[in-house]
This record gives structure tokens, sequence and C-alpha cells, in this order.
């Protein structure tokens, strides 16, 4: 496959995504799935293709990573060559840099176990759910982190509660800065947003930068650029 950091993994053309999904065979795997989104000229990756490669370094960076602030460590995976600029290996890496980090500073066991549960967790979240479902995998990706601290499942009672605030304090803050997506910026709003709600409701406080720069701004095509709150003019 191409590696193109904004567009098409096969040729490098744009994406094009149609307002009907549609039977497309991944160009990757050849399989067959209903879907949004190719290019223009007509390849489509399925999102097991395109997160797979990126899935197993997350997990092997995060193991290894000694990291306590959950933006440092993020942005160590996003400059993996196999993260792409966008995609759905996103709503894995959100909420594996603050379970590592987490881990790190409380020094509690498990880490292995949970980052498992991560993978599996965010890869049940579809590409493209921030513009079709109405809810990014970012978010979702933090929410999750909070479930699985929380030890949250459906018949909770009051981590329930705070595992879904977690995710929709996440949707709020990016849907107030708005669109077209950007995975980066996304996901620094949810580590940022997570570790708020870990310091006002758990009483665990990850470090992070005074400030944060966003370090890929170059390499989006829709940047928002000023109205982006991580943007840098170089």
């Amino acid at each position: 496959m191409k590696k193109n950091v904004n567009a098409c993994l096969v040729c490098g053309a744009p994406l094009v995504y149609l307002p009907e999904e549609k039977p497309m065979e991944c160009a990757g795997c050849g399989r067959t799935f209903s879907a949004n989104a190719m290019c223009e000229n007509g390849h489509f990756i399925c999102d097991d293709c395109h997160r797979a490669p990126a899935l197993v370094v997350i997990r092997q960076r995060c193991l290894q990573a000694k990291d306590t602030d959950p933006i440092a460590l993020a942005e160590k995976l996003m400059q993996e060559p196999t993260v792409h600029m966008h995609g759905p290996e996103h709503h894995v890496l959100a909420g594996a840099a603050l379970l590592t980090a987490y881990h790190n500073v409380t020094g509690k066991p498990g880490l292995a176990a949970n980052l498992e549960k991560m993978v599996q967790r965010g890869k049940q979240v579809p590409g493209g759910t921030c513009g079709f479902f109405g809810c990014c995998g970012a978010a979702v990706s933090a929410g999750i982190f909070g479930a699985i601290v929380l030890e949250s499942t459906p018949l909770s009672e009051e981590t329930w509660g705070k595992a879904n605030l977690l995710t929709s304090q996440c949707l709020a803050n990016e849907a107030k800065v708005g669109g077209p997506r950007c995975c980066k910026r996304n996901v620094y709003l949810s580590i940022l947003t997570a570790v708020r709600f870990l310091r006002q409701e758990m009483g665990v406080q990850l470090p992070i930068p005074s400030r944060t720069v966003c370090r890929f701004s170059h390499k989006c095509r829709e940047c928002l650029e000023s109205r982006c709150p991580f943007y840098e003019k170089k």
C-alpha cells in the first residue's frame, strides 16, 4: 500500500465520502464491505487493513512506555509511520495513551490486560463515526478508557454515569471547535478533557504540557488553522 498522510493508501488520491453506503471490495484484503468512503479512483481500504499495523505498534509502545504525560505519549504514537493522519487507529490510540499514563502514575497493575480491552473495544468503533454517527471515535476512546478504569458495566450505577459523562464532555469540547474532522485535534481534545475528568472525579493527576501545540497541521488538508486551539502558525 502507498503511504499517504491525507488520502488513499493505494494511489494517494483524495477521499470521497458518499451519502449512502454501498458494497465495496477492499483493495487490501479483498473482502467486501458496505461502506461510505473511497478515493476518487475508486479504491477502498477497510478499517481492519487501515488500522491493523498501527494497533500492533500502539500496543507495543504503550507496554514499553514510562510516560506519565498522555499528550506526550499520544504525540509519540501519532508520529509512528503506521499511524495515518486520519483513521480508526485513533479510536484506540487516545484511550491507550490515557491508560498507559494512568497506570504509570498510579502504579496499579494490569496495564497489559487493560490495553487488550482497549484494543478490542476500540476496534468496534468504525471509521467516520464523527460525521456519520455524530459521535467522534476519539471521544469514544476516552470513554472506553473511563469505563475500563472505573470497571463500569451496563449494570453499573455510579460508574456507568461517570463513563458516559466523560464521553459526553469530550464530544461537547470537540463540537465547540467544529468540523471538518481532524483525528489529531480530537485526540488532543479528548485526552485533555479526560485529564480534567480524572482530577475532578477520581482525584488522579496526570501531568500535561502548559500548552499543547499540534505537530501535524502541515499534513492536514482540512486544517482549521487559527480556528484550532492547537494550531501554531509556522
